[in-house]
This record gives structure tokens, sequence and C-alpha cells, in this order.
């Protein structure tokens, strides 16, 4: 046997490396990983809107889809869905998005209002604990307070600043972003022939792992977009027939919040029960009547909504869940949040596949014929 140290190393490499891509394929699957990660990485600020016009078009591609399958031509289907996209669009941005904006800016205007209501029963808690809290710690508190919010909205005016600099790139989002969403969907076949000529020929594992994650990536997606609208609407019509000020702006908050799970509806919490209390005390019964509404909405879409709509979705463990929305998020912000569970399925099918191709009895041959049946036309 050969004690030589160089011969023993280079073997030990040679043995991790055959490990770890046992075969082409797994190789292949590597390097499309890795690529596609390199390039939305740091291309991430240059094409961000190609990015997203991508996403939006892979999300309404299922219902151009299922309009080909009713004997629609493509062109009719694409032109269909594209503008009920454009008029969803066109809703949001001139309709919902004032109401926000406007009950948004009554809320902070309010603020300093609420904050000297809060102070004064926060100033009323000496008298009633003497033996807890004495007036000069409610002091500082309150000082603190003044401080960190003074703090925060000079921050906000930074932000609001720096949102108007970025108005023009916004626009130019607004333009370009429907119209690459438009061609994508109409050029659908085109395109991804042209992408398929640059990738490797020995390529049927990484079809097979695409397969499983757009199955449930499209699972996920589509039951989370159906939940925050389900959400939004009942929020929306409960708030408004209770009294409770900016309903709008809270129902979209409960709708969001479910974007991040676990956190988001902790979150929101806070803002619908303090504007329940500044509006109505705890003296009456209104402010009761909004805790039940919440807690029953809530509870509904833990027990009757994620069932129903995430019951193909792919099974992530909570602690998986959060370090994907706080790894993702770190990296891309609110896109990165939003399909974090989404990214964190990519991961979970590679890893998956992973000791398949590992394993003594699975040949490339074996593997091969196995995906063949499963290989886009390039």
């Amino acid at each position: 046997m050969n004690t030589d140290p160089y011969f023993v190393s280079t073997r030990f490499l040679r043995e991790r490396f055959n490990r770890f891509l046992p075969n082409s394929q797994a190789f292949s699957l590597a390097i499309i990983v890795l690529v596609s990660f390199g390039l939305i990485y740091f291309l991430s600020d240059l094409l961000k809107p190609v990015y997203v016009s991508v996403v939006l078009a892979y999300f309404l591609e299922e219902l151009v889809d299922k309009l080909e399958s009713l004997k629609l031509p493509r062109l009719v289907a694409v032109c269909l869905v594209f503008s009920i996209f454009m008029a969803a669009l066109v809703y949001l941005l001139f309709f919902l998005m004032p109401i926000i904006t406007q009950q948004a800016v009554e809320l902070v205007q309010h603020i300093p209002a609420f904050i000297s209501r809060m102070q004064v029963q926060i100033m009323r808690l000496p008298e009633k604990y003497p033996q807890f809290i004495t007036e000069n710690k409610i002091q500082e508190i309150m000082f603190t307070i003044q401080k960190e919010l003074l703090i925060y909205g000079q921050s906000v005016l930074s932000v609001s600043a720096a949102s108007v600099v970025s108005l023009v790139s916004a626009m130019v989002y607004l333009f370009l972003v429907p119209m690459m969403v438009f061609f994508f969907l109409k050029d659908k076949q085109v395109l991804v022939d042209w992408v398929l000529q640059y990738l490797p020929r020995d390529r049927h594992l990484s079809v097979r792992v695409w397969e499983e994650v757009d199955m449930q990536i499209g699972n996920y997606v589509r039951g989370k977009f159906a939940e925050v609208f389900i959400l939004w609407v009942v929020s929306y019509v409960t708030y408004e027939t209770m009294g409770l000020n900016y309903s709008m702006l809270l129902s979209v908050l409960m709708g969001l919040s479910v974007i991040i799970p676990y956190i988001g509806a902790t979150l929101v919490t806070f803002p619908v029960l303090l504007v329940a209390y500044f509006q109505w005390g705890l003296d009456g019964d209104n402010f009761m009547y909004v805790v039940i509404a919440y807690s029953i909405i809530q509870a509904l879409d833990g027990v009757l909504l994620v069932p129903v709509l995430f019951s193909e979705a792919v099974n992530l463990h909570a602690i998986a869940i959060i370090i994907a929305i706080l790894f993702f998020g770190g990296i891309w912000g609110f896109w990165g949040v939003f399909l974090a569970i989404p990214l964190a399925t990519v991961v979970k099918a590679v890893l998956t596949a992973w000791p398949q191709i590992d394993a003594p009895s699975t040949s490339p041959t074996q593997i091969s014929s196995a995906g063949s049946s499963h290989l886009p036309s390039a």
C-alpha cells in the first residue's frame, strides 16, 4: 500500500470529489445551481426588472396553460391573461394605493395624540401601583420613548427623500416590467429553447429536480396569493362593518402578514389593537369585539385556509422556514422574504436528490434513462 503523503492526500480529495459529484449529471446540477445563484446575487441590482418580470410571467403562465387547455390559441390566451394582469395593476396603483397612503398619512399624523393619551395613562401607574413603579422611572421611560421616536422620524424622512430620488426608476419599472412580462409569456418557447442550448446536455437529473421544484413552488405561490386576498377581503369587510378606523390599511397589513410565517401575524397584532384601543378605549364593548374578530380571523386562517390551500405544498420545519426568511431576506429584502419558502424548497429538492445519485445501485445510465422522458426539447 502506497503511504506517500502526496498520493494519500490526492486519493482522499478524489474520493471526496467523487462522493460529492459522483457523475456528470450531479456536476451539471451543481453548475446550474451555482451559476443561477451567482447571476441573481451579483446582478440583482442591474437586472432587477428582468428578474421581477420572469417571476411574474412564471406565475401567470399557469393561467395561460389553463386557457390553452380550453383550445384557445396561445396568443389569445396570453392577451387575456395579460389584460387581467394590467387591470389588477391599475387597480392596485390608482385605487388601492391612494387609499392606503391616505390612511397611513392620517395614522402617522395622529401618532402624537396617541402618545399623549398613552402618556396620561402611563403617568397614572405610580398612583395605582406605587410599590412596583415610581414617577421618576416613568419619566425616564417616556423620555427614552420620545428620543427613539425622534430618531425614527428622522429615518423616515431620510427614506422619504431617498424614495423621491428613486421615483424615476419606479416609473421606468412600471413601463419595462409589464412589457417584458408580455413578451416572456408570448415567446416562452423561443426563450426556453434559447436558454437550453447553453445548458449542459447531460441534465436529466436537473430536469427532474426542476419538475419537483416547479410543482412545489407553483402550489405554494398560488396558495399564498389566495390566502393574502382572502384575508384582505375578510378583514376589510369585518373592520369596515365594525367602524374601525384605517380599515383598508389594517386589512392590507393583515393580508400581507401571511407572507412572513409566524412573525407577520405577531407584528400586525399591535397596530390593529392599538387603533381599536385609541378609538374606543377599554370601557366599551367595541374594543373586545375587535379582539374577538381578529382572533377568529387568525384562527380560521390557521385551521381552515392553510390546510386547504397548502395541502400539496412541501412540508418544511419551522426552523428551516425562519432560517430561510432571515437568510434570503437579508440578501434580497422584500422579494427574499416573499420567496424564502420557495427558495428553501429548491434547496430541499437538491439535497433530497443528492443521496439518490450517490446510491451504489444507481448508475449514470439508469439515471439518464429515468430522466430522458422529462427532458425538454432543445
